[in-house]
């Protein structure tokens, strides 16, 4: 990771935005309590915080879409009630918001994404010019130094280039160029390395002509990279700010977490007993691009899938998994897998929890709902009755044993941070006691405090004996919590190291074999 230096940040700037003394309370809930802070011209501003710390509330609140019960907020010289704060004020001052989900249009070229929310240029006749409309698209590109064509269709981009396209047009319409507040919420959550670097470096430029940029992300080598300074929230207040000279990793998780975390690197822990034999094989499996795919799975054991975006790892969990069609031979236990049927895969022994939580969960259901789901026979009673107080009776058991946060197993699914949905859902897996366990992107999203919690759980149920494949395209969690990595390039294993004698940048650069 390079050193971030920001000359204008160097020296004392002005204050774009301040927030004085926000309040927000939810019934049950207090969301912000009394949280302050200062947006200066030319920096970058990093926000924290664990899942449910107030990140949300205050960027809502600043947005104006969600305005706080009280407080102030001050944008250049003029000065707004927060509880009265509108959207159009928040435009009208040059805040611009682009979302972890950007909305652009993925099937719209570049040139009308960027027209999207602004004016069409318009011929004499008042049609779109459509020879303007890409002329004022490749001026705005340029003016970003966003590499791509106005007439590419978005959807043949890089994810990092499509939010650099969402960022320019949310840049293109502040009224005073190098002026203004962008706020960016976890813009490099599912970039890969490469493409985040990308990102990243773009973003310092763009601080660097005088803006100010609010980068909210759980990635904190990314933050210790490029944040001038950090303000950390929790519960709802300030756990503390920071200056660029006081930002350094232990401090941010101190803060964030209210305290340290036990990191447990695979070199910590037990190694399997030689000779384990494989819970599962996988011989010649074809499915997406993965071709010829030979794994030997063993209990006890976690193994790492890495690979850029579309190198198969993902294909290659739904696959297992019973999601896809694919084509092979895997055993479970040495009895053969039928592939392409979910219900065979689960009568197997093999649980799957794919990268988007909205797949598996049924957000408006209760925790007794979602967690009972994949064993109700053990809940039917005669007659086609449930067995309701048993089901709630074993729920409150898994959400005290997997540490779920919620009010009551009643509690919808949609009421809990991404951290304890993700919980709720490798509990609901974990209580068939898989024989494998496939997890992709399993802490996506969610904070620092809550990915320990999930890394936690996961070796313990590799300790209880399941054989657990997780893709990721983080490369420190890989190292960090699997046994082995195996390397996807181009849909074939190019590698497969330990992790004891693997480390970050090693995985990286095997990874990014394909892109030399």
């Amino acid at each position: 990771m390079g050193s971030r230096v920001n000359v204008a940040a160097a020296s004392p700037s002005r204050v774009l935005v301040a927030a004085r003394e926000l309040h927000k309370a939810f019934p049950g809930t207090v969301a912000l309590d009394g949280v302050s802070l200062e947006l200066r011209a030319g920096e970058i501003h990093a926000l924290l915080g664990g899942n449910g710390s107030g990140k949300s509330t205050l960027t809502k609140a600043l947005a104006g879409v969600q305005p706080a019960d009280r407080g102030t907020l001050v944008l250049g010289d003029a000065e707004h009630d927060a509880s009265t704060f509108t959207p159009d004020d928040a435009w009208e001052a040059g805040l611009r918001f682009v979302h972890q989900q950007p909305s652009t249009f993925p099937d719209l070229t570049v040139a009308e994404n960027l027209a999207v929310g602004a004016q069409f240029e318009r011929s004499a006749l008042g049609q779109i010019s459509w020879s303007r409309q890409r002329r004022a698209a490749q001026a705005i590109l340029d003016r970003f130094e966003v590499p791509v064509s106005p007439r590419a269709r978005l959807s043949d981009l890089s994810a990092a280039n499509r939010t650099l396209v969402a960022i320019a047009r949310a840049l293109a319409s502040q009224r005073e160029e190098g002026s203004g507040v962008l706020v960016l919420d976890e813009p490099t959550a599912s970039l890969p390395e490469r493409d985040a670097q990308h990102l990243l470096s773009s973003l310092q430029r763009y601080a660097a002509e005088g803006r100010s940029i609010v980068y909210i992300s759980h990635r904190l080598p990314e933050v210790l990279q490029i944040a001038d300074r950090v303000t950390v929230l929790r519960d709802g207040v300030v756990a503390g700010s920071l200056e660029r000279a006081e930002i350094d990793h232990d401090r941010l998780v101190a803060l964030i977490v209210g305290g340290q975390l036990d990191h447990r690197a695979a070199a910590d822990r037990p190694a399997l007993a030689a000779g384990t034999a494989p819970a599962v094989t996988v011989r010649g499996l074809a499915c997406g691009r993965a071709r010829g795919i030979d794994l030997d799975l063993r209990p006890g054991e976690i193994t790492g899938l890495a690979g850029l975006v579309g190198s198969g790892r993902s294909s290659i969990l739904a696959a297992l998994g019973g999601a896809r069609a694919a084509a092979g031979d895997v055993t479970v236990d040495s009895r053969p897998l039928a592939l392409g049927s979910v219900a065979a895969a689960m009568a197997a022994g093999v649980a799957y929890l794919p990268e988007h939580r909205g797949d598996m969960g049924f957000f408006d259901h209760s925790l007794t709902d979602n967690l009972a789901m994949v064993v109700m026979p053990r809940y039917r009673r005669g007659l086609g009755s449930i067995d309701r107080a048993g089901a709630r009776r074993a729920a409150r058991e898994l959400i005290s044993g997997f540490g779920v946060r919620a009010a009551s197993e009643e509690a919808l699914l949609s009421t809990l941070s991404g951290g304890n949905q993700q919980k709720v859902l490798l509990a609901r897996w974990l209580q068939r006691d898989p024989r494998l366990l496939l997890l992709d992107e399993p802490t996506h999203g969610v904070d620092i405090g809550a990915r320990a919690e999930l890394h936690a759980v996961i070796r313990a149920a590799a300790a209880g004996g399941a054989a657990v494949l997780v893709a990721s395209s983080d490369a420190e969690e890989l190292v960090a919590l699997c046994d082995r990595c195996v390397v996807l390039v181009a849909g074939r294993i190019s590698a497969e190291v330990p992790c004891a004698d693997l480390t970050a940048d090693d995985l990286n650069t095997l990874t990014y074999a394909e892109a030399r």
